[in-house]
């Protein structure tokens, strides 16, 4: 398992960050090589990307979320991954510092050589830029969701509401 940290400065209020990255369909717009995320509910979405040349698809449940702090999730399937994003405001709250910890498991001899070589690393610290750029020259959010997930809440059954208060995209429609 590797793991990772990279972190930017967003010139955005924490709000407005934390709001935009929980418009987990809006990823391929600035994510290098995913192609589609489905938000299957509150706590649930499947991804679709390339990685090392090669498509993944798999599922990720979030256990954690606390609006404006972190979101927490780990892969339930397919690719493995784990993580958190955390959001904290810097400079009185004109900006907010966005932090990725992720452990992730590269599979077959294209991601274990991508993975020695640090591909994974630059092009999640690509991601980041290209997220700081897509949220600094909108000024706000695409939409957002403000409910809570705790630890335990997740129902590990299947799908379905965890107790949350309901997503609030905005209006976009799902991907």
């Amino acid at each position: 398992m590797t793991t990772m940290e990279k972190s930017v400065t967003v010139d955005v209020p924490v709000h407005e960050v934390y709001d935009q990255w929980t418009q987990f369909e809006s990823f391929p717009k600035f994510m290098e090589g995913v192609e589609e995320v489905r938000q299957l509910d509150d706590t649930h979405l499947h991804w679709k990307a390339q990685i090392a040349g090669v498509e993944r698809e798999w599922d990720a449940e979030i256990v954690d979320q606390t609006p404006d702090e972190r979101i927490t999730w780990r892969a339930t399937d397919g690719a493995r991954n784990d993580g958190t994003v955390s959001f904290a405001p810097v400079e009185g709250g004109k900006c907010t510092r966005v932090t990725l910890r992720m452990d992730f498991e590269p599979e077959g001899f294209a991601e274990k050589a991508g993975d020695m070589l640090h591909i994974v690393q630059s092009r999640v610290g690509g991601d980041l830029d290209r997220f700081k750029e897509f949220i600094e020259h909108a000024g706000t959010a695409t939409g957002g969701w403000r409910g809570e997930v705790k630890p335990g809440d997740v129902d590990r059954g299947g799908l379905g509401s965890m107790g949350t208060t309901g997503r609030q995209d905005g209006g976009l429609p799902p991907v």
